[in-house]
């Protein structure tokens, strides 16, 4: 690569050719996910849009093809909280190899009751966080015969006050959504972190990187219909936050540049450039109870044992 385009300033608005790679995202039907299909979508890549309910991955690829001319898109069937599925899914993948996956995805529930899969597990910590882990599995092979795989995990600025309580992290004894939810972020964000860590101890090509959003408001976001309608009474109230947050489509900024960039590496944390909030991205500090070896390596064996996977999950 030559030193003029190293230095090139990023620009989300003239995102680098992707022709001839394939890249999955996870919940690629709709919020963030489905910012994140429609910009990588442009680059001219394969983009297959991960989603349990095929009629809303259908209304997501008919708005992604209406706005990118000849856009290369497809629906994976795909329920994070299926864990036994998982394995069957990525065989219907049908690729020799993936170039990279976006680990987005995700459960938020405002109100109690706790939930749970029908595995047993709570709801929002097996599909945001098991699930996952469970996937990465599968997808191993494919992402290991790609010229420098990614894997890139989508977090949230609800994990930087949150701590994880390895003893609880399904919220048996004490369940609160709000932070359930944040926990499960946090538990995405220091698997990422630790991935990336296990992945350069064993040599291999594939990159974890993790980005988040900041503040991204659907209230804020802009019409994609049937996917997604603001009315104008929501925009208008939505104005003095534009302040500090934004939409959607500014929130897949971070994580459409975790993927493409040629310059960002493993173990990197990518969001928005004012106050993490909002902004194009840039990359930041990885907070140190997300680095912290010693938690993410437990909570490494504890999701290998709930989710009934190798531990290794296929990178060896």
């Amino acid at each position: 690569m030559s030193s003029a385009a190293q230095t090139r300033p990023w620009n989300v608005h003239r995102l680098p050719s992707a022709e001839g790679r394939t890249f999955l995202v996870t919940g690629g039907n709709a919020g963030i996910g489905y910012f994140v299909a429609e910009q990588l979508a442009a680059t001219g890549a394969v983009v297959v849009l991960g989603s349990r309910d095929a009629a809303k991955a259908d209304a997501a690829m008919a708005s992604i093809r209406s706005r990118v001319i000849g856009a290369h898109v497809r629906h994976l069937r795909l329920d994070l909280a299926d864990l036994p599925s998982l394995k069957t899914a990525v065989d219907g993948l049908d690729l020799d190899r993936l170039d990279a996956v976006v680990h987005n995805a995700g459960v938020a529930l405002d109100d109690p009751p706790r939930r749970e899969t029908g595995d047993g597990h709570e709801l929002m910590f097996a599909t945001n966080h098991l699930g996952h882990f469970s996937l990465t599995r599968w997808l191993a092979p494919l992402l290991s015969a790609a010229p420098g795989g990614r894997i890139v995990t989508v977090g949230s600025f609800a994990a930087r006050s949150e701590r994880l309580d390895l003893g609880d992290l399904q919220s048996d004894r004490d369940y609160r959504p709000k932070r359930t939810y944040g926990r499960s972020k946090l538990a995405q964000m220091c698997f990422g972190f630790e991935l990336d860590r296990r992945l350069r101890a064993g040599g291999s090509t594939v990159l974890s990187v993790v980005a988040h959003p900041g503040g991204a408001l659907d209230s804020l976001t802009p019409s994609r219909p049937p996917v997604h309608v603001p009315t104008p009474g929501e925009r208008l109230r939505a104005l003095p936050a534009g302040l500090l947050v934004q939409g959607k489509d500014a929130g897949a900024w971070p994580v459409v540049r975790a993927v493409l960039d040629p310059d960002v590496q493993g173990g990197q944390l990518w969001g928005p450039r004012v106050f993490g909030l909002r902004g194009t991205p840039r990359r930041e500090p990885v907070p140190a109870h997300m680095a912290d070896p010693d938690v993410a390596s437990r909570l490494w064996a504890a999701s290998a044992e709930l989710a009934g996977t190798d531990a290794h999950l296929g990178f060896r």
